[in-house]
């Protein structure tokens, strides 16, 4: 219930600055717009390198298989396959972190008292490009590795590797506010980000809060009306579902930046942005 109850007021404070500057939204709207355009790119050449019983396995599977393969050699084929795999890694997540770069950069617009626009997000992510690109190859390298550890492992090696995942997850929440607000580096903005959470709350963190708790309570009435949809055969009801279901995932990723850059801002000032309560952002991540 503590939980919970931080949640709701973290999410209340975001709700709040998204409120003023409802254009967020469009960050993540172009960040999903070019991640499908990035899956269709990929797709079209993986399945063409291999036939369809392997195309239907997909391209997770491609990789295992190679990886495992009994006489411990990797063929050309399935060689591109991982380094195709890792392409698309590393292009998703540059998509990703590039309009999250944006959307953080217009809330502390917002948070430190200004009126931020969408093109004033994209100047400033334009402006890191290169730091961007290079956080997203390293963010893809370690997710491509944990994800082969995991499909190699057995149970208790899929639980060191999700815990892993964790921690990662944990010691780089906040690099991406960094990375576009202090003009770091990638590896000295992961370094900052390590710094500052062990700094303000020692060596074992974890996170007390979840968006997605909340979000899943909210998707019920989605997934209600849409069960209803396909048994009443309602094409009308199903589309209003879908886009209930693309609404509040762009609002749960807008609110998501928009309480990074708010964290990252009382970490660094000692003090809770305008709107945000100081003790829910210092319980959100606490002592283990």
């Amino acid at each position: 219930m503590g939980k919970f109850s931080r949640t709701t007021s973290l999410m209340r404070a975001s709700w709040d600055v998204l409120k003023q500057d409802k254009e967020l939204l469009l960050f993540p709207l172009l960040s999903g717009i070019c991640c499908v355009l990035v899956l269709a790119s990929f797709a079209g050449p993986m399945l063409a390198m291999t036939d369809w019983q392997a195309a239907s396995q997909g391209m997770t599977s491609s990789t295992a298989e190679a990886l495992t393969a009994s006489d411990g050699k990797i063929s050309m084929e399935q060689a591109m396959r991982i380094l195709g795999l890792f392409l698309f890694y590393c292009c998703n997540y540059f998509v990703i972190i590039f309009f999250n770069a944006g959307l953080i950069a217009c809330a502390q617009i917002r948070m430190e008292g200004g009126d931020p626009t969408v093109g004033d997000g994209l100047r400033a992510a334009w402006a890191r490009l290169p730091a961007i690109a290079g956080w997203a190859v390293l963010a893809a390298t370690v997710g491509l590795v944990l994800r082969m550890i995991e499909e190699r492992s057995n149970l208790v090696g899929k639980i060191v590797a999700g815990l892993v995942g964790m921690a990662w997850s944990l010691t780089s929440f906040l690099v991406v506010p960094i990375l576009v607000i202090e003009n770091e580096g990638p590896v000295g903005a992961l370094q900052r980000s390590a710094a500052m959470l062990k700094k303000t709350w020692g060596e074992q963190i974890i996170g007390n809060f979840s968006f997605g708790l909340i979000f899943i309570l909210l998707a019920l009435p989605g997934v209600l009306f849409l069960m209803m949809g396909i048994a009443a055969n309602s094409v009308a009801v199903i589309v209003a579902s879908v886009l209930y279901f693309i609404g509040i995932s762009l609002a749960q990723s807008a609110l998501q930046g928009i309480f990074q850059a708010a964290l990252y801002l009382y970490m660094r000032d000692g003090e809770a942005p305008e709107g945000f309560d100081a003790a829910a952002l210092q319980t959100s991540i606490g002592h283990r």
